[in-house]
């Protein structure tokens, strides 16, 4: 692992770590900044067949427990790739329930959340950057293109030997 990675992954899992905590010794404040966003969410994602509590608290609580755990996997390296995505996901509802700059009519409050919601943003491209990180090794994308470029290749051999064979055994009969 390149020193960069080393010192970027625990800086960007930061955030989600700190916020997490907060979030868990304090849900009320985080509850009810969420609940305009998980009474529009919590429906959509039942009859999608995802099962999730109705209650802003606990889903407030099962984010930052996510946001805890995929933030920690990050820091230390472990599925960088895979938590990355997870902080990405969680990312989204997390912001557009907690910084509706569009919502405050206080012009310091909104100039305040739309730099929080403008952070937000700029943490999720860092995130997807690095869920698409490979670490300097070949991707899956690339590795499946390479597999599928074996195999043609193998099958032109294939049917050349099987011609040549035929060939032969033509002749022989011959």
């Amino acid at each position: 692992m390149s020193i960069s990675r080393l010192l970027a992954r625990p800086m960007l899992a930061s955030i989600f770590v700190v916020g997490a905590t907060n979030a868990l010794k304090n849900t009320s404040v985080p509850a009810g900044k969420a609940e305009p966003v998980t009474s529009r969410l919590v429906p959509l994602a039942k009859r999608a067949g995802i099962p999730l509590p109705e209650d802003p608290e606990t889903l407030v609580k099962l984010n930052a427990g996510v946001q805890l755990g995929a933030g920690l996997a990050l820091a230390t390296g472990r599925a960088p790739r895979l938590s990355a995505a997870v902080l990405a996901a969680s990312l989204v509802p997390t912001t557009a329930a907690g910084h509706r700059f569009w919502e405050v009519s206080d012009p310091t409050q909104r100039t305040q959340q739309k730099l929080h919601f403008f952070k937000n943003l700029s943490v999720l491209g860092g995130l997807v950057i690095a869920a698409g990180d490979t670490d300097g090794k070949p991707g899956v994308a690339w590795r499946a293109r390479r597999v599928a470029k074996d195999a043609r290749r193998e099958a032109k051999h294939l049917a050349a030997a099987a011609r040549q064979e035929a060939k032969l055994a033509k002749a022989k009969v011959a």
